[in-house]
């Protein structure tokens, strides 16, 4: 890893510290809260990188002794370079996502393909599902609409857990499958896709929400998300006036619950709203359209007779696609954390 990089880490924390103990900034209370969370944050880097130079100093001091005809301590040295490159992707992995929140909000839509499209969202989502076993996040779906088959034209779901938006951000795009459907009696290859949308979960300060921007409705909660057929109205419909967007939750028992993970979601669509749109007049602007990272892209390809899934990203193909949809996606998403990590590590800091 680059060095100087890792001690304007240790620099930064020192900086921090400093402020936080400021006199000035102890009587500010948004400067206060602004700065600890982002100690929080640079602290968790900064105890890696301090167990990282540790790491490099027993290594050195191991392959010394060896060198001097100790081959004793052979077996030491194995472990701590194992563990320095454990180190080091955690390291990288947090620098590229220490701007993020770590819950997730993801959405599947079906794209086109009719019928098909809708049990391709199905499939998907419970790829995310394996996914979030593996990982041990807790996964919720808050609101969904299924198709005549058993497949969801939508679907929106609350993964909480650590580092969750981090992994799964990677996956926000089309995504495209390739196969026989079960409503195809001539055993004919058709081609259907599903967009995948995923956000972070945004923080309070972060977008101020207005109460008189918003219309808030309840109904009774049924189906994919409130699988219990309510008798009292529980189910939260809000919709943000000023932009039109809707968000529906009807996953818990209490009003006041589903109010709470609806307005979430909604903050969440709200930064992504607002992201999106300066970017866009940015783009205006320079006259200029630049098709990377763009969610209408066709991101990955499933083809199920060839057990073949493709990302067109960085032109990775991979021959066990069965896996793939048990939800043993961490081989795709660590080549994309390690194709982002040679863009973006040196401009990081």
């Amino acid at each position: 890893m680059n060095r100087e990089v890792l001690l304007k880490i240790l620099e930064e924390e020192k900086e921090i510290e400093q402020e936080l103990s400021n006199p000035d900034v102890l009587n500010n209370r948004g400067k206060y809260k602004e700065l600890s969370l982002r100690y929080k944050k640079i602290k968790k880097i900064a105890d890696l990188v301090r167990e990282y130079f540790d790491l490099v100093e027993n290594i050195e001091v191991a392959e010394s002794l060896i060198n001097e005809g100790d081959f004793s301590v052979q077996k030491e040295l194995d472990e701590y370079r194992k563990k320095k490159v454990e180190v080091e992707k955690r390291i990288k992995f947090l620098l590229l996502g220490s701007g993020e929140g770590g819950n997730a909000i993801l959405e599947i839509r079906a794209g086109t393909g009719g019928e098909e499209a809708a049990l391709f969202a199905g499939d998907l989502l419970r790829m995310y599902m394996k996914y979030a076993e593996k990982k041990g996040w807790k996964f919720q779906i808050v609101d969904a609409t299924k198709s005549d088959l058993g497949g969801f034209h939508k679907v929106v779901v609350y993964i909480e857990g650590e580092d969750a938006y981090q992994r799964l951000k990677y996956e926000s795009g089309v995504h495209r499958v390739q196969r026989v459907p079960i409503t195809e009696s001539g055993g004919r290859i058709h081609t259907s896709a599903a967009s995948v949308v995923v956000l972070p979960e945004a923080e309070e300060k972060e977008i101020e929400i207005k109460q008189e921007d918003l219309k808030i409705e309840t109904f009774r909660a049924s189906g994919p998300g409130g699988q219990h057929v309510n008798m009292t109205e529980s189910a939260v419909r809000i919709t943000h006036i000023p932009t039109g967007i809707v968000v529906v939750c009807q996953s818990e028992r209490s009003q006041h619950k589903n109010r709470e993970k609806a307005l979430k979601i909604l903050r969440a669509r709200l930064k992504d709203y607002y992201e999106r749109q300066k970017k866009q007049e940015i783009e205006e602007v320079r006259k200029k359209f630049i098709g990377r990272g763009d969610r209408s892209e066709k991101i990955r390809t499933y083809n199920f007779p060839q057990n073949r899934v493709t990302d067109h990203r960085i032109n990775l193909t991979l021959y066990n696609l069965e896996e793939v949809m048990e939800g043993e996606l961490d081989e795709l998403i660590d080549a994309l954390v390690e194709s982002e990590e040679r863009e973006k590590l040196e401009n990081i800091i």
